[in-house]
Formats: C-alpha cells, structure tokens, sequence
C-alpha cells in the first residue's frame, strides 16, 4: 500500500500544529514565571532579518493551510496576520487546525497531479500537488515550525525534542 497525499499532508500538519501549541503554552508559562513580557519572546528572532516568534507561528500556519488546501484543490481561509499576544496566536494554529482536519481524505483523489501554482513575489511556481507537498510546502512548514521552536529554546525556554516532536 502506498502512502497516499492525504496521509503525507494533514495528519503531518496537525501533529506539529498540535506541537507548536503546546511549545507556545510553554513560552507563554516561562514567560510568567520569569517574569518576562509577552513581546519578550513574541517579538524575538533569532536574527536581525529573520522573522519573529509571532510571524514565524502566523507563517508555519499558513504553510500548512496552503500545504493541505492547493494539492486538495480547496479554498483555505484568509488570516490577516494580526495576532498580538499568545492567546491570539492559539486561535490561528486551532483555526488552522479545525481547516485542514475538514479537509476530507476524498478531496485529495488526484492530488499527486493536480497543477499547483504559487507566486512568490513576481516569480510563478508550478508545481504537481506531488512536488508542492513534497519539495515545497512541507519543508516550508517545518523550517517556520523549527524556527518558532528555536527562538523559544534561545529565549530559555525549557522545550526539548520532544516537545517539538509531540510525544507528550
């Protein structure tokens, strides 16, 4: 049996979203025992032309909304990047979350062929929905989400590998 597109999409988004909420509560608890602010570590990057913590969850987000949306050949719903504070940011990953999770496994019938195109700037990708999951959207969604970890971690935040690899 094959792995099928479905299988290599949402249920991969939706462990490390879950993940990425957990490591956020976790920054967020660190930062009220320690006695540091929330922009402490949601404005925190680890280098200067980087993103911060704050954009770089709002991008792991859309990595995995747009990763499981084009190959499925569904419209995902619109964020406008406006999250302030931890709270705000838990609400997009369950937003996201409840999104690809209602993507049903029949929309991705097809996907391996079905032409993706993302621009970027003014430059245009294509894509099949095979080659966007695979070379595209997941190691995009992963970078964002090991770079959130990172800038915690750097923070002082007490996470581990299996924190980012929620095993409990």
């Amino acid at each position: 049996m094959s792995l099928s597109m479905y299988q290599a999409s949402v249920p991969v988004f939706a462990r490390t979203l879950g993940a990425l909420s957990k490591i956020l509560a976790k920054g967020e608890a660190h930062a009220a025992a320690q006695g540091v602010t929330a922009a402490d570590l949601l404005d925190a990057r680890l280098a200067p032309d980087m993103y911060t913590l704050t954009r770089q969850i709002q991008a792991a987000c859309d990595a995995a909304k747009f990763g499981a949306a084009r190959p499925a050949g569904v419209t995902p719903p619109s964020h406008p990047d406006t999250e302030q504070g931890f709270a705000e940011l838990q609400v997009r990953i369950t937003a996201v979350l409840d999104f690809i999770n209602g993507i049903g496994e029949a929309a991705f019938a097809g996907a391996e062929e079905r032409p993706v195109v993302v621009k970027a700037g003014s430059i245009e990708l294509n894509f099949t929905g095979q080659s966007y999951l695979l070379t595209f959207a997941l190691p995009n969604f992963f970078f964002h989400a090991t770079t959130a970890y990172d800038i915690l971690r750097h923070k002082g935040v007490p996470l581990a590998k299996r924190d980012f690899l929620n095993l409990g």
